[in-house]
């Protein structure tokens, strides 16, 4: 497992000191320990998020249907997002893993990178109310939800969502190699759109070379319509 919590960069974190530590710890648990960790905390920080990010649509787009709020909320809650977040911030650095998920590139997983920052909420509105919550929430998801910034896309999707946009074939990933100790593999992963491009990037993950590859590939695109 990883070192203890490191409660100043837990505090710059959440904009606050933090009073019931072990709420925090448990959040950046993940199963793999053998211990108590961050799902029910990651349950409720979910819908906290919801609730103040639906709150927050109701009150600054006045004229909005419902079903122009849904959509807005669905992407500013969704996994891409939120683990773009939680990266963005170092928080997967501070997860405690197992020694298996740790060497199968947990660390490196959106998914695991998304639950961490809904537990993380969960804890703050538990030690700190409400308040606190949203005031973390807005810092961290505040321009997205004005429009000003968009919300972020995890790189594999957008690449699909480039290929179908124009016709083409879905984007094919392939592990080229993997190389190192089993405590520390490297991945290498290509991935093509068809007959009209292919990348290639490594990672400490599978998930983390094909993201690499996905994002090297897409900008290539892009840069080659420009």
């Amino acid at each position: 497992m990883s070192d203890p919590l490191d409660t100043r960069a837990l505090a710059e974190i959440v904009g606050c000191i933090p009073d019931d530590l072990t709420l925090y710890d448990l959040a950046l648990t993940h199963g793999s320990t053998g211990l108590a960790d961050y799902q029910r905390l990651e349950f409720l920080g979910d819908r906290v998020l919801g609730l103040v990010l639906a709150s927050e649509l109701y009150t600054r787009f006045p004229a909005a249907s419902e079903g122009e709020m849904s959509s807005r909320l669905h992407v500013l809650a969704s996994g891409a997002t939120c683990a773009a977040i939680a990266q963005r911030l170092g928080l997967p650095a501070m997860i405690r893993f197992g020694a298996q998920a740790r060497n199968d590139g947990g660390r490196y997983s959106d998914n695991i990178a998304a639950d961490a920052i809904e537990a993380l909420i969960g804890a703050l509105y538990l030690d700190r109310g409400i308040e606190a919550a949203r005031t973390f929430i807005l810092a961290q998801w505040g321009a997205m939800i004005d429009g000003q910034q968009a919300a972020p896309k995890h790189p594999k999707a957008a690449l699909q969502e480039w290929a179908l946009a124009r016709g083409r074939r879905p984007p094919e990933y392939e592990i080229i190699s993997r190389e190192g100790p089993d405590h520390a593999p490297r991945f290498r992963v290509a991935v093509r759109v068809g007959k009209l491009a292919c990348a290639e990037a490594v990672g400490a993950s599978k998930q983390a070379a094909e993201k690499a590859a996905a994002a090297a590939l897409l900008a290539e695109l892009e840069g080659q319509e420009k």
